[in-house]
């Protein structure tokens, strides 16, 4: 398996000495370059998060906040559509053995955010990546994309409804 991009590795026998205190990581332009290429962005300026690791209950807890100035294409017209990411985050890093080691693992919607590792490290730039692919906007449209749909042929969802061709009947009846 390749390395991340992004990759910050937090070894787990530096947990007890950085647990409780605020770290940052920041990707340099060679990592934002590959990024930008496995996310098929447009343009990545800035990555970067903040948090804090704990231990509770036998996992790794991350809270913290990732930012990124970034651009993704439109799906209409392709052009960069400009899009700032400051998100919020709770991971939780749980030991692939320990995960096993019960039957069956049962996830509620709180432990959507579980992440699992084998070894004997985290890697903190992949899981604040990660965090930012799923933030980002899914349809990215920009302002001329109405303008070029309707240059193309393609119809509004108002325009393509049933409704809409009941009512341009309707109309044509009267007239």
């Amino acid at each position: 398996m390749n390395a991340p991009e992004f990759s910050r590795p937090v070894r787990l026998d530096q947990v007890p000495r950085i647990a409780g205190e605020q770290q940052h990581i920041v990707a340099d332009e060679a990592e934002r370059a590959a990024l930008i290429r496995r996310f098929k962005l447009a343009a990545l300026e800035r990555l970067e998060a903040d948090y804090v690791l704990t231990s509770e209950n036998g996992a790794l807890v991350a809270r913290g906040t990732a930012r990124a100035s970034l651009a993704q294409p439109c799906v209409a017209t392709a052009e960069p559509v400009a899009e700032e990411i400051d998100t919020p985050f709770t991971l939780r890093f749980v030991r692939t053995a320990d995960a096993e080691a019960e039957e069956e693992v049962e996830l509620s919607d709180e432990d959507c955010d579980t992440l699992f590792f084998d070894g004997e490290s985290i890697d903190m730039g992949e899981a604040v990546a990660e965090t930012v692919a799923l933030a980002l906007t899914p349809y990215p449209r920009s302002p001329d994309a109405d303008r070029y749909l309707r240059e193309i042929g393609v119809l509004s969802e108002e325009e393509a409804s049933p409704f809409s061709a009941l009512l341009a009947l309707k109309r044509d009846g009267k007239q």
